[in-house]
């Protein structure tokens, strides 16, 4: 499942490597991409990005500045959940992934497994008010 064209990628690496928000010309002088792309392109693949839902932007004097709505990791998490769920048997699905990853791949799986169990069961132990607190209520 790709979600991004070349030039999209090429973009949003340099958003998520970023410390805060670029203006295109930022943009564009940090891109690492096989060929020159004008600044009017960048603005438009910026735009597009936003239009998306990916970049967040706010205007400063007449350029725009941007920066992701989501850390690259968070994206590619919800592309993932986005797969299993995509159709068919989701179980199924889930084996058939098993099947492909590597070794060292398989043991950080179990690693974020026990990890996210844990947290879960932390979760569910604390008491209704601190629940609440945790949720912003």
């Amino acid at each position: 499942m790709r979600e991004f064209g070349e030039l999209e990628m090429a973009i949003m690496n340099v958003m998520w490597a970023g410390d805060g928000p670029y203006v295109v010309r930022e943009v564009r002088e940090r891109m690492d991409y096989e060929r020159p792309v004008a600044y009017t392109t960048v603005m438009t693949v910026m735009n597009i990005l936003h239009r998306k839902g990916v970049l967040h932007r706010d205007k400063v004097g007449r350029a725009w500045r941007y920066w992701p709505v989501e850390a690259r990791e968070e994206h590619d998490a919800r592309l993932m959940a986005e797969a299993l769920r995509s159709g068919g048997d989701e179980n199924l699905t889930m084996r058939r992934f098993l099947e492909r990853v590597s070794d060292d791949e398989m043991k950080s799986l179990r690693s974020a497994l026990l990890d996210a169990s844990s947290r879960r069961l932390a979760v569910r132990s604390l008491p209704a008010s601190r629940m609440t607190t945790l949720s912003g209520s």
